[in-house]
């Protein structure tokens, strides 16, 4: 049995650059990773597995022009490549259309935290960033 929570967030000053930062940096890892991934399938007629696209995802964060991706939590940008990962399976499967691009203005601002991005500190699970969630954790913040 699979289990949902909804929870309210009012989050600070703080938390909130944080998540926006962090929304900025799930949207641009999967914009690399699509085209990536479409690049790759066009010029080469190869398939970029998560497992390439998390290798690839260790180099952008090396480079010097994405070195901004190490000042956010690393599990929502693996869990956005797991995503792109079953939305192409899912394309594959003629289940869905092909991945597309996310905007800046149109995409749902979202991440996705797993339950091992959080330690325990007075009774409220707390990530390396500032945010705080329970499980695994799909923060979803309309505006800020």
């Amino acid at each position: 049995m699979k289990r949902a929570f909804k929870f309210r967030f009012y989050p600070t000053d703080m938390q909130a650059a944080v998540l926006a930062r962090t929304f900025g940096c799930v949207r641009k890892v999967y914009n690399l990773a699509l085209a990536a991934r479409s690049e790759a399938w066009s010029v080469r007629r190869e398939r970029l597995t998560y497992d390439a696209t998390s290798a690839m995802l260790t180099g952008w964060k090396k480079s010097e022009e994405l070195a901004f991706l190490n000042e956010v939590s690393a599990v929502p940008l693996q869990q956005v490549l797991r995503h792109l990962q079953t939305a192409f399976t899912s394309f594959f499967a003629k289940r869905a259309r092909y991945p597309r691009f996310k905007s800046r203005k149109r995409s749902r601002r979202s991440a996705e935290y797993t339950r091992s991005a959080f330690r325990w500190r007075d009774g409220l699970a707390v990530d390396g960033h500032g945010v705080a969630g329970r499980g695994r954790t799909l923060v979803r913040v309309p505006a800020l």
